[in-house]
């Protein structure tokens, strides 16, 4: 594996052998770095748009508090001859949030509150939510979930609540039949919505969001980080080449230049570059080098002299 990568740089000259390292760096980098800063910026997406649900999720909690606590005991003594659907907690939050949604910073969340048993059939529970609701009703320490789920219209990420009945007050409505206003049995029947238990999950809260709009966000995040990450190690590796160029690269070409001109007699070649690095101290090796082979030479040269004119000894 290794030999052919290094057959290849073999031909290549010092500059280019930085380069290349320089480059798979920082393609290893980018790649590493991207796989880790996609997953938690869709992590920190899913958490903002979480906060952002259960934010509205209070504000519905509040309107359903105010409907029981105010609306519904104005209303109480009316139910038995005409049906008011304001009297019920879970319309008026619903009709609330409805109007949320002509905001368009809000447009895209969608609010359920999922019931197994309701009343009125629009509040009926799908598969995924019932799933959601026997969580709850299995596990009493299990506040809040959240994730994705697949729809015919497109993946949505969802966050829940368990709805408890807390109140005795809502059993007049959901407990039997013969305890139900008749008002209420002659709009929706005696099917739906009875047998209530108190202090235990018969719904959900769910308010969901297309993914797309959590992908969104992330992906607008991560492109100006990699675009900000791609920049700086660009700038790193253009100043990483014109530093090696100028304090390696160049000084390296200028001492084989001279030792190539000293290895073809030219004594008067110099090595000029003068630094405390190493290359300063390879230059300061050639100098003393050259010196030394001075003196070899003319000693030679004394030798050969000496040799040709013996009567001069």
């Amino acid at each position: 594996m290794l030999k052919p990568i290094e057959s290849f740089l073999k031909n290549f000259k010092l500059g280019k052998k930085f380069t290349v390292l320089l480059l798979l760096i920082f393609f290893g980098g980018i790649v590493a770095s991207g796989a880790a800063l996609s997953s938690i910026l869709n992590y920190n997406a899913q958490r903002e748009v979480t906060s952002k649900t259960l934010m509205l999720m209070e504000t519905m909690n509040s309107v359903r508090n105010y409907t029981n606590t105010q609306v519904n005991p104005e209303l109480a003594d009316r139910l038995d001859t005409e049906f008011l659907p304001e009297s019920v907690p879970s319309y008026s939050a619903r009709e609330v949030f409805e109007k949320f949604r002509a905001n368009p910073f809000y447009s895209e969340f969608f609010y359920k509150e999922a019931t197994l048993n309701p009343t009125n059939l629009r509040d009926k529970a799908d598969s995924f939510e019932t799933e959601i609701v026997e969580r709850f009703q299995q596990s009493s320490n299990l506040k809040e979930v959240s994730g994705f789920r697949s729809t015919p219209s497109g993946d949505l990420f969802y966050t829940a609540r368990p709805i408890i009945v807390t109140d005795a007050t809502c059993l007049r409505c959901h407990s039997t039949v013969e305890a139900a206003p008749k008002s209420m049995i002659e709009r929706y029947g005696t099917t739906n919505g009875f047998n209530w238990e108190l202090n235990v999950p018969i719904g959900a809260q769910v308010m969901s969001v297309p993914a797309s709009q959590v992908f969104k966000s992330a992906r607008q995040s991560f492109v100006l980080i990699m675009g900000t990450v791609v920049g700086v190690f660009a700038i790193a590796i253009l100043m990483v080449n014109l530093w090696l160029k100028q304090y390696v690269v160049r000084p390296l070409r200028q001492i084989s230049t001279a030792a190539e001109a000293i290895s073809m007699g030219d004594m008067d070649a110099d090595f000029e570059y003068q630094s405390n690095d190493e290359v300063g101290s390879l230059a300061e090796a050639f100098r003393r080098m050259k010196m030394s082979l001075a003196i070899a030479m003319k000693r030679l040269d004394k030798y050969r002299l000496g040799r040709r004119n013996p009567e001069s000894q």
